[in-house]
């Protein structure tokens, strides 16, 4: 199964948003929610709190 390229969970089959981009790179996404923070904010998945890579950074920083 894809995983989303912004909140790095498993997209089931038959759901989500396959996008191409203009230098040919496929970005795949799982929701709408997903879709708005990577191109209409521009957020960044390492400062959004509710992502994979998020809670990742932070178990880090507590060693």
């Amino acid at each position: 199964m894809p995983r989303c390229d912004f909140c790095r969970k498993s997209i089931e089959p038959g759901t989500g948003k396959m996008i191409i981009m203009n230098d040919g790179k496929v970005v795949d996404l799982c929701s709408t929610k997903c879709e708005k923070n990577m191109f209409k904010l521009r957020r960044k998945p390492r400062t959004t709190r509710w992502t994979v890579e998020y809670a990742a950074v932070k178990k880090g920083m507590k060693k």
